[in-house]
This record gives C-alpha cells, structure tokens and sequence, in this order.
C-alpha cells in the first residue's frame, strides 16, 4: 500500500523533534531522500519600491530586475498586483516565464482569528480568491497568516476558528493544486508549538509551513527554525534575526541553509529582505550567497 503524504519519513524524523511533538504530525512528504532547494525573490524585498500609491516598480519591473539575478523564481506578494483580473495573471505569467523565472509563490496577508463571523468569513474568502490567482500564474504555495488574539480572547477558541478556516481554504488548495502554507507570524504562532497546533488538526494535503527565519523571536531561533522545517512548503529568508526579541543581529545565513538541508526540504527558498541597506544594493549580494550556499 502506497504511504500517506503525512507517513512517510514520520519515524525517522520523530528522533529531531521537540519533546511533545514526536506524534503531533508527520512532516512533509518529500519526494526524495535528496534534499532539493530553488532560489526564489520575494517582492515584498522592494515593497517601498513596489508600493502601489507611492511605488516607483511594477511587478513586471521587479521581474526584469530578477531576470538579472542567479534566481530560480519570484515570488509575487499580492500587495503589489496592480490588478486582479485573469487578464493582468496570464500576463504576469506570460512575462516571467519569457524571463525564464519560475514564479514560486504568492504570499498573501490574512487574520482567521477575528470573532465577528462576517469579518472572518471575508478573509477566509480573500485567501480562497488569492489561492485561485495563485494556480492561475502557476504558482506552488500560498502563504498564509492565523492572527493574533483579541481583547478577552482564548487561545484555545482563536486557535479552532483559525483550524475551521485554514480546513475551508484547503478544499480550494486542493482542487487547484496551490499548497497553502502557514507561516510563523507572531501572533498565535509565536512558537513553533503554537505553530504545529494550528497545522496538526486539518490534515489536508494542500496545507504545510512557510518557514519565516526571521520571525521567531525566542532564546534561539535557529533551534525553533530546525523545529518546523520538517514541515516546510517554502521558506522565507531573512539576512537578520531577532535572539529574545532583543536585538536585532545578521543572521547566519549558512546555518539556516544546513536547517534546511537537514529537514531534506524540498521547495523554494524566497529570499524577503527587510534589513535597512538599500534592497537594490544588498539584495544582489545576499542573492549570490544564497545561491552559493544552496549550490554548496
């Protein structure tokens, strides 16, 4: 009998995770014992740039400058689509394609943790109309965020109505083949425990991790990155990370690519640059380490 996409590698890899979390869920299936990382660029990297009232960079500007990098794929922030007609999809496609860029994901920015059920139900359809933008590009993943609590709020409440969402959007996910990916936000998912609690229940294969490695700001991030890479879609990279959520220091770009390596992640690595040098100036050169590094 054929494995399940949640089976595969679970007791091989229960030996790395955290105390508790051994049996919580199965990490991704991977598709080889080889681990296989893509460079992609993540637009939010030029958002000032790509700023939509006040930006000076189209989305197909951003493309041409990629174009340049040693780049797999882009990723395509939805804050920056100037339209969200089918038209202004196939053209995007149609022009990073002509660049030979892949494009990796769209991220999207979303709360499931509202209690007015209207509030919810509209960001539940936001992320439903972006994951079918998402297959129309051809894009792999969907980022998605849980929330944060609300005054007088529960855990336990905010974390089931952000489990009933996600398992709503996932039907979408899953007929257009988009895989959505929760990412490490803050928020309820300050913690890679936290984290794996809202992915644990949906049991949906459309639904995996996006491993921000900036924003865990605990003792060491580095071992709570190492936690959820196991189940990782798609990473975003950070040049900086935040130790005790005290300081800010340059992070160990190195260290990450072992993690990742490690957890034999297969997916794209989305470089998102939020550092205070110039993205134009340091994007280039954190591009070429990635690539090095991957390559390595």
């Amino acid at each position: 009998m054929t494995p399940s996409r949640r089976q595969f590698l679970a007791a091989s890899a229960a030996l790395a995770l955290p105390p508790g979390l051994a049996s919580a869920i199965d990490p991704i299936k991977r598709p080889s014992d080889k681990p296989d990382l893509k460079l992609s660029l993540a637009a939010y990297s030029f958002r000032q740039a790509l700023d939509l009232k006040k930006g000076t960079m189209t989305l197909f500007d951003f493309i041409d400058m990629a174009a340049d990098l040693p780049l797999d794929a882009v990723e395509l922030t939805s804050y920056y689509w100037a339209e969200t007609t089918d038209e202004y999809a196939e053209k995007l496609k149609a022009h990073a394609a002509k660049k030979k860029l892949a494009i990796s994901g769209v991220p999207v920015g979303n709360s499931f943790t509202a209690k007015d059920d209207a509030k919810r139900k509209a960001q539940i359809q936001l992320v439903k109309d972006w994951t079918m933008r998402a297959a129309k590009v051809g894009a792999k993943t969907v980022r998605i965020f849980a929330g944060a609590l609300e005054k007088g709020e529960t855990l336990a409440d905010a974390q089931q109505r952000v489990v009933d969402a996600i398992k709503e959007c996932c039907e979408v996910a899953e007929k257009v083949g988009v895989m959505l990916a929760m990412e490490n936000h803050g928020g309820i998912t300050d913690t890679p425990e936290h984290l794996l609690e809202l992915v644990k229940p949906v049991k949906s294969p459309a639904l995996g991790v996006n491993i921000d490695t900036g924003n865990f700001h605990t003792a060491d991030p580095y071992a709570d990155i190492a936690k959820i890479a196991p189940y990782g879609v798609v990473a975003q990279v950070k040049t900086e990370v935040n130790p005790g959520n005290k300081k800010k220091e340059e992070a160990d770009l190195g260290r990450v690519v072992k993690i990742l390596k490690d957890a034999n992640f297969h997916g794209y690595v989305a470089l998102e640059y939020e550092a205070a040098e110039d993205a134009k100036v340091a994007v280039p050169r954190h591009v070429k380490e990635l690539r090095k590094l991957i390559s390595g």
